[in-house]
């Protein structure tokens, strides 16, 4: 495995990371009153639509799964229609299992929606730049030992940390502290989001550690 790989790897992760730190740290001094608690809302939209802006671009100039066959350029096209469809209805499909986990069904809809966009954006749509519209490749890459390189490795652990992250963070809801960051989805939403960074920070460091077991085989 070469260092230099998981050199950009680390690199593009810490990316992402400063990301999602400039996320609540910038539009303060643009937006009074911005704060993630006080305007949830407004961080959710901001905090999905940077970190989805920066992975497409780390894709586009990283190139971590290029395919050495010549794609015309009406394939690429259906490709990102599909990559929108996939998205949308991860959106949905989200949304859905977290009002069945306990969210409101007709109050709150649009917070519900809006941090299911956020979970898609932590997982769904790396797996969209990473695998393109490919439910095997997605199903291969998180069955055991499904992975076929190091970035796939980082994706199998960041979308796992998010998820679990977006978990542990409904715990405080029903407990009566009365706190401001227990208002649904607050707590949900920054447990995906520590989630997401924890995993971007984790990765590189379990694939150093482990590279000299790890073997991949192209499939």
């Amino acid at each position: 495995m070469k260092e230099a790989e998981i050199r950009r790897l680390s690199a593009a992760n810490l990316l992402c990371v400063f990301s999602v730190i400039l996320t609540a740290v910038v539009p303060p001094f643009f937006w009074d009153g911005f704060t993630v608690l006080g305007t949830h809302l407004a961080w959710l939209c901001v905090c999905s639509v940077c970190v989805s802006t920066l992975n497409i671009i780390l894709h586009l100039v990283l190139k971590p799964n290029l395919s050495p066959k010549r794609i015309s350029f009406a394939h690429k096209i259906s490709r990102f229609l599909k990559c929108c469809v996939y998205f949308f209805m991860s959106c949905i499909l989200f949304h859905a299992i977290i009002v069945l986990y306990g969210a409101p069904l007709i109050e709150s809809v649009t917070e519900t929606f809006l941090f299911a966009v956020l979970l898609s954006t932590f997982t769904t749509l790396q797996c969209l730049c990473m695998l393109g519209p490919n439910i095997q490749a997605w199903i291969r890459v998180f069955s055991k030992n499904g992975a076929t390189s190091i970035w796939e490795s980082n994706l199998q652990i960041t979308t796992i940390c998010s998820i679990f992250g977006a978990w542990f963070g409904a715990f405080p809801i029903p407990l009566d502290w009365d706190r401001p960051w227990q208002v649904w989805p607050i707590s949900c939403s920054l447990g995906a989001t520590f989630g997401y960074v924890a995993g971007l920070i984790i990765a590189p460091l379990w694939i150093h550690w482990n590279r000299k077991q790890l073997t991949y085989k192209s499939r």
